[in-house]
C-alpha cells in the first residue's frame, strides 16, 4: 500500500533564509519547526524536502557543502527528536555560472520533478499528501503533482511582499497559515473531517429508509393546507410593507461586507498570535506591568492611611512611573524585533 508524504520547502519553511546559505553554521529551525515535523510524523505521513537550489549553479557553493548543509539540519532535528525521511534538491538553473548546471531542468520547482521522483522511488501516493511552502512555486509544484497545497507566511523579519500577491501569479493554494504550526493544526482538521464524511457515508443507506414512512400520514394534510390561504388573504393586500424593507437592502449589503472584512483582519491577527513566536520581552512587559499595579495600589494604601506621609507616597509614585517606562522600553523592542 503507498505512503503518504508532506513534502517541505527547506527556507524559510523549516530554516532561516539568509540569502544563499554557504556554511553550515549558518542553519538555524525557525520557531517550532521540530515539534511540528515530530506531529507529522505520528500522523503517519514521510517527511520530505524539496528545494531550489540554484546556489550550486550560481558557484555560491558546491554539492559537496550543500550536504554538510543538509546533515547539520538532520542533526539539529535529530536534537530535538525530529527526523527527515529524504532531501531533495535541484541544483539547476538556466542562467547558471557553472557550466555543468547551467540548464532547465524539470526537477527545478515550479515544475513537480522532485515530488514525482520521490512518488516513484519511496512509493509515495501524492492524492493523498501535502505540500507545504511560502512561495508560488511551491504551491504550483504541488498542484501539479496532485497533493493539497498548504502556503505559509514569510518570518516576520523576512517579509519582503505580502503573500496575497500568489493570486495575482494564478497560483491558489487549497489552505494558507501562519507558519509550519497551524498548517500542522490545518491538516488534523483536514483528517478528522475526511473521516467524518466517510463515516456520513457509510451510515446513509439507513438514513435515506426513513422517508417512506413519512409519506404514508401525508394523506390527512391536504384539509390543514387549504385552510391556510383563506388567513393569508388579509395579508396579501398589505403589498406596500414588503417594498419598504426591499429597500434598504443596499446599504445593509455594504454593512456586511465591511464586518466581513473587519472579522477576516480580526482573525488573521488573532492566528498570528496564536502561531507567533514566543517573545521574552513580551512577558517581561506583562509582569513588570503587574508591579505597576502593586506601586499603584500602594500608594493608595498611603494616601488613606491616617498617619499619612507624603515621602512614602512620592516614593510609591516614582517606582511606579520608573516601571511603566520599562513596561514601555519592552513593547517597543518587542515591535522592532
Amino acid at each position: 500500500m503507498p505512503d503518504k508524504a508532506i513534502f517541505l520547502d527547506r527556507d524559510d519553511t523549516l530554516i532561516e533564509d539568509p540569502g544563499y546559505i554557504n556554511d553550515p553554521e549558518q542553519v538555524k529551525l525557525l520557531d517550532g519547526v521540530p515539534e511540528a515535523l515530530i506531529q507529522l510524523k505520528d500522523l503517519g505521513y514521510k517527511l520530505i524536502i524539496v528545494t531550489n537550489q540554484s546556489a550550486v549553479a550560481h558557484g555560491i557553493v558546491t554539492e559537496k557543502i550543500l550536504g554538510d548543509i543538509h546533515d547539520r539540519l538532520k542533526h539539529l532535528l535529530a536534537e530535538k527528536n525530529a527526523f527527515l525521511d529524504q532531501i531533495y534538491y535541484c541544483p539547476y538553473h538556466p542562467e547558471g555560472v557553472v557550466p555543468k548546471y547551467r540548464k532547465e531542468s524539470n526537477s527545478r520547482k515550479p515544475s513537480p520533478g522532485m515530488l514525482l521522483q520521490a512518488a516513484d522511488e519511496m512509493d509515495i501516493d501524492l492524492s493523498k499528501s501535502w505540500c507545504i511552502g511560502n512561495s508560488s512555486r511551491d504551491i504550483e509544484a504541488g498542484l501539479r503533482a496532485g497533493c493539497k497545497t498548504i502556503l505559509t507566511d514569510l518570518p516576520p523579519s523576512h517579509q519582503r511582499q505580502p503573500t496575497s500577491s500568489m493570486s495575482l501569479a494564478g497560483v491558489n493554494p487549497d489552505y494558507k497559515a501562519v507558519n509550519i504550526k497551524e498548517a500542522v493544526n490545518i491538516i488534523k482538521k483536514h483528517l478528522r473531517s475526511s473521516c467524518e464524511q466517510q463515516k456520513e457515508t457509510q451510515q446513509a443507506p439507513t438514513i435515506q429508509a426513513e422517508p417512506a414512512i413519512q409519506t404514508t400520514e401525508t394523506p390527512e394534510q391536504p384539509e390543514v393546507q387549504q385552510a391556510v390561504p383563506e388567513f393569508q388573504e388579509p395579508d396579501i393586500q398589505n403589498a406596500e410593507p414588503p417594498k419598504q424593507q426591499s429597500e434598504p437592502k443596499i446599504p445593509t449589503d455594504k454593512t456586511q461586507e465591511l464586518l466581513s472584512s473587519i472579522l477576516g483582519q480580526l482573525k488573521s491577527m488573532q492566528r498570528t498570535e496564536m502561531f507567533g513566536e514566543f517573545s521574552i520581552m513580551r512577558l517581561l512587559a506583562g509582569i513588570v506591568q503587574i508591579v505597576v499595579l502593586f506601586c499603584l495600589l500602594v500608594t493608595v494604601w498611603f494616601l488613606m492611611s491616617p498617619d499619612r506621609q507624603d515621602n512614602p507616597v512620592f516614593i510609591a509614585l516614582g517606582f511606579a512611573i520608573v516601571f511603566q517606562l520599562m513596561t514601555l522600553t519592552f513593547y517597543i523592542m518587542q515591535g522592532k524585533k
